[in-house]
């Protein structure tokens, strides 16, 4: 029997609303939005923007913003992702019981997470009890006050982290640097995070990544992914980075750099980039005739022979065929090459990074012919004087001004 014209074969897809309804629901039990989306079958990226509303731009350059799905119900009741009265005297009768934070959770069906974060957000500031009235009234108190957020409601702050965004700073160098230009202040001492979502929320941040900032120049968020491989190319891999000596690799010793080469467009031009693995210091070589193998092996022994010794020990390089000649830069300088395995760039992590962070100079697709080398030390000097998390707020120029003044 043949179904009538028009009568779908299976139930259509359920009503928007009805899915936003549901992962509401699920959110308040503590579900992640990854899990919660693939429930209700939507994409992760639209949980996200129920959640925290979007920002979109049109070719005239007009911006409009969706506001995040209501928090309160048709009938004017509150959510029921928030905590109730009754839910918070019911917290507070079992904490006198001597339950803990993860059996409450279990007696009320909420997240673990949900009851902590309550009970440390609502106590009382002087004597650190719950009560569960007084909670109540903060918890409404932050539901109405102003949702632009603390940058955009600080026209100093605002302007402050505007400027290093367009001086390419990175959102944990400026979230560092606020507690030495605002020393006094700790309403203005920001988590990275803050500066990020400032960003990307503009509605709530006002920051304009589009002047600056942001290497990555996205639009949005997303989440990683698995870097692309890449097949290897090296006929003869030489000396492989598993036997590079164990002291290379806890970066105490300076002199021990990681290398690459960035494509421009059509992969017919390079810059050179070289990293020290202990100072982070980069170095930029200028490859104006190519990058055969023969150009960067006379680029590192150029570069090289204006180190010191102790400075020039090893190099670490991908199996690129432009390294194919790295027997003649060893004899030539007498600094041994380690390679990566294939498709193993974390392997000079380092390097990797830094690559990454030149992009923002030289975006793909560019030609890198058009650089001079007085272009590429600019940019170098820049990324040294730049503050790192991970050399304790240092600047590689000032490590590495150092280690030359000892030798």
């Amino acid at each position: 029997m043949t179904k009538p014209f028009g009568r779908p074969g299976k139930p259509g897809p359920a009503p928007q609303a009805d899915k936003r309804d549901r992962y509401l629901r699920l959110m308040s039990q503590g579900m992640s939005n990854a899990a919660a989306c693939r429930e209700v079958g939507v994409d992760p990226k639209t949980g996200y923007r129920w959640r925290y509303g979007r920002t979109v731009v049109d070719r005239a350059g007009r911006e409009r913003v969706y506001a995040p799905i209501a928090e309160r119900r048709e009938d004017g009741g509150l959510s029921s992702r928030f905590l109730s009265e009754d839910e918070r005297i019911a917290i507070a009768d079992l904490l006198r019981a001597g339950k803990t934070l993860r059996g409450i959770a279990r007696e009320l069906g909420r997240n673990p997470a949900t009851i902590s974060r309550e009970v440390r957000r609502n106590s009382h500031p002087r004597t650190g009890k719950y009560h569960p009235f007084y909670a109540q009234q903060r918890a409404a108190v932050r539901r109405a006050r102003s949702k632009d957020g603390k940058i955009r409601r600080d026209p100093e702050l605002k302007a402050y982290i505007q400027q290093r965004l367009n001086q390419r700073w990175s959102p944990e160098q400026i979230s560092r640097a606020l507690r030495d230009a605002f020393p006094d202040e700790s309403e203005r001492h920001l988590a990275h995070e803050t500066i990020y979502q400032a960003v990307y929320l503009t509605h709530r941040g006002g920051l304009d990544r589009r002047s600056g900032g942001l290497r990555t120049g996205r639009q949005a968020r997303r989440p990683r992914r698995h870097a692309d491989r890449r097949a290897t190319r090296f006929i003869d891999p030489g000396t492989l980075i598993s036997q590079r000596p164990a002291d290379i690799d806890d970066r105490q010793e300076p002199g021990h750099w990681e290398g690459d080469l960035i494509l421009g467009r059509g992969n017919r031009s390079a810059i050179g980039t070289l990293v020290d693995r202990t100072t982070r210091y980069v170095v930029l070589l200028h490859l104006p005739d190519g990058k055969s193998s023969e150009h960067v092996r006379d680029a590192l022994v150029h570069v090289f022979a204006d180190l010191p010794p102790q400075l020039a020990r090893s190099l670490t390089w991908d199996q690129g065929s432009e390294m194919s000649r790295h027997d003649e830069f060893t004899r030539a300088t007498g600094i041994p090459v380690y390679f990566c395995n294939p498709a193993s760039p974390w392997q000079r992590g380092s390097n990797e990074n830094m690559n990454g962070l030149l992009r923002q100079y030289f975006p793909k697709g560019t030609d890198l012919s058009l650089y001079s080398a007085e272009d590429l030390a600019v940019v170098a000097a820049e990324l040294n004087d730049r503050p790192r998390k991970i050399l304790d707020w240092d600047t590689p120029a000032e490590l590495f001004g150092k280690l030359i003044a000892t030798l």
